[in-house]
């Protein structure tokens, strides 16, 4: 695929006037790669209101920079060999040391960059498309593997290894498996648990593909569920669906979340649904937007965001349900397709 990364560039460029800077520092890598395509631990890039670029990096990665379409100089002192008085910075990533370094007349900018990348072109949601592709193929290869005497940091195993043989670079985030009363645990760290008869298990899981993660939660029963089980999880299951069809573009941030957010609190849940809703995906696994009862904004067309509501019963189990889907016009497109109907095992 060919990226213009000069697009995205003169997009930046565009909107330094109303900030009033004549140019922008950008150091975070992963903005420096989503505007150079250059992917490294030590770069920075100067974007100027007029359009041109500067791209500096160490020795290790300026033979990189041949063949990207900006021009690249060598240096160690990356931000140093860019920094300016009256030039923009990046407020949200620059570590308060590496801005007092740099000298005084820096203007603190808001996250430019990152409101650009929410917005996806077509090759990025292909490669976004094909992550959520392994993460699905993934999950049904393993699944048959599910089951009594499997353990939590096994399954995790599977899934990770799985994914890498379908073609992911390698998981987008540590994976989580959360069996019976783990499940309770939003972000619970697979343990040596055995999986047990009688137990729900979360599994939120993503592939990594060119950049580009994939986010999904799926939560089965081994054996048939009790009623409590299955009352959380068809709760979850109609919230997840709320929020999906909510997820359009001019949709305020925080009326997403409630869509899903108000069918737990009616059930009597909503002091275990402890998250917001969801968050944007691309080149991090969290990105903006985010949906949460506080969050402002409005989604735009072409945003990759997950749907991930949750009840969380202390000391007894939960059950999270997610999707990463796309806003469109017409509905949000769903990229992760497995079913989300309950999987008895």
């Amino acid at each position: 695929m060919t990226v213009n990364h000069q697009e995205r560039r003169a997009r930046l460029a565009a909107m330094l006037p109303a900030h009033e800077v004549e140019a922008m520092l950008v150091t975070s890598a992963v903005n420096v790669r989503y505007l150079t395509g250059l992917a490294s631990s030590n770069a920075a890039v100067l974007i100027r209101a007029d359009g041109s670029a500067l791209l500096v990096t160490d020795n290790r990665y300026i033979d990189k920079t041949h063949g990207l379409d900006v021009e690249a100089v060598e240096a160690s002192d990356v931000a140093g060999e860019l920094a300016a008085p009256g030039v923009g910075i990046e407020a949200a990533s620059m570590s308060v040391a590496t801005y007092h370094r740099l000298g005084a007349g820096l203007v603190p900018l808001e996250p430019l960059v990152e409101r650009l990348r929410a917005v996806k072109d077509d090759d990025e949601l292909e490669l976004l498309r094909t992550a959520c592709a392994i993460t699905d193929q993934a999950f049904a290869d393993i699944i048959r593997t599910i089951g009594p005497g499997v353990t939590e940091r096994d399954l995790a195993r599977l899934l990770d290894a799985r994914m890498i043989e379908l073609g992911a670079d390698k998981p987008a985030f540590e994976t989580i498996v959360a069996a019976g009363e783990n499940g309770a645990v939003p972000h619970h760290a697979p343990t040596d648990r055995e999986l047990r008869s009688g137990d729900l298990v979360t599994m939120d899981f993503g592939a990594l593909y060119q950049g580009y993660h994939a986010d999904m939660t799926r939560t089965v029963s081994l054996g048939e569920p009790a009623a409590w089980q299955r009352e959380i999880y068809e709760l979850v299951a109609q919230a997840q669906r709320a929020g999906s069809l909510a997820v359009l573009p001019g949709a305020e941030a925080k009326q997403v979340d409630a869509a899903s957010r108000d069918i737990i609190k009616a059930a009597g849940h909503g002091d275990h649904f402890r998250h917001g809703l969801g968050h944007g995906v691309g080149l991090e696994i969290h990105e903006e937007p985010f949906l949460g009862p506080s969050r402002t904004g409005r989604l735009e067309d072409r945003v990759p965001i997950t749907v991930e509501p949750g009840v969380y019963l202390p000391g007894r189990g939960g059950v999270r349900i997610e999707d990463t889907v796309v806003t469109r016009g017409g509905g949000a497109e769903l990229f992760t397709k497995t079913t989300k109907e309950l999987l008895v095992l």
